[in-house]
């Protein structure tokens, strides 16, 4: 499998729900969540709730008992880029047993300060420079990301992204990817409507899933015919190989007999 990248969003990708959200309404801060909403970044806003959390004395310990609540998508491998935040990401990932099969998670920094509380800050600092994209949020532009992950294994050419994602932000990425790489977008979620509007407008092979059964079995497919093509191609170069040896040998002049 080592010719496959697979790159997952998290919210409703690994985790069937949207991660900022689902602790939010679990915690009853909904309503002060959807007074702030319209006041502030989504990523400003995340960090905001997590100082209501703990002026009110919800402790990390409140905050990881209701990740490790999250309803999941079966396990899944590789690489992460999300809009989440990565002490949501690690705590779920670490209590599924799965965290040391992803060689990479790109998400908003979180940790917990010297006071209690859960920070959670931009993955791009909007408030220093813009990322320049107009299809991202402030925070993190996913495609700029794909784009150092695309130059990171450039040199091996047989290399083939399959991008997994839902929301508006796996748009860019998705408009990033290459002819041999492929798109899995959730059907019927912001990405799926923003794919469908113009579907030519996306190199990659674009497969659709609904829920965790179909996202595994679509994903598989792809490995599956993934791997197939390089076995074949492996084949063929192989037997190329050979006969070009059987032909060289061939073309030899041929050795004199001696006589004693």
């Amino acid at each position: 499998m080592s010719g496959i990248v697979v790159v997952f969003d998290f919210d409703k990708t690994i985790v069937d729900v949207d991660s900022d959200n689902w602790v939010v309404d679990e915690l009853g801060f909904t309503d002060l969540f959807n007074q702030l909403l319209p006041t502030m970044p989504w990523n400003s806003l995340m960090d905001r709730m997590m100082m209501e959390l703990h002026s009110h004395g919800k402790t990390i310990e409140d905050i990881e008992e209701f990740c490790i609540g999250f309803p999941c998508i079966p396990e899944c491998d590789l690489r992460i880029v999300s809009d989440a935040n990565m002490f949501f990401i690690e705590t779920i990932l670490k209590h599924l047993g799965i965290r040391e099969y992803f060689s990479e998670i790109n998400t908003n920094p979180g940790y917990v300060n010297e006071e209690g509380r859960l920070r959670i800050l931009p993955y791009h600092d909007f408030n220093k420079a813009s990322h320049g994209c107009s299809l991202c949020p402030p925070n993190m532009c996913k495609g700029l990301i794909i784009e150092r992950i695309q130059d990171s294994i450039s040199q091996e050419d047989n290399k083939r992204i399959i991008y997994l994602g839902d929301g508006s932000g796996d748009y860019c990425p998705s408009l990033r990817l290459k002819e041999k790489d492929f798109m899995m977008p959730r059907k019927n979620f912001p990405v799926w409507d923003l794919i469908c509007k113009d579907p030519l407008l996306i190199k990659a092979e674009i497969h659709g899933w609904s829920d965790g059964e179909e996202l595994e079995q679509v994903l598989l497919h792809l490995i599956n015919k993934i791997s197939m093509e390089e076995n074949a191609q492996f084949i063929s170069a192989d037997c190329k190989l050979r006969t070009q040896s059987v032909s060289a040998h061939e073309a030899l002049p041929k050795v004199l007999p001696v006589r004693p």
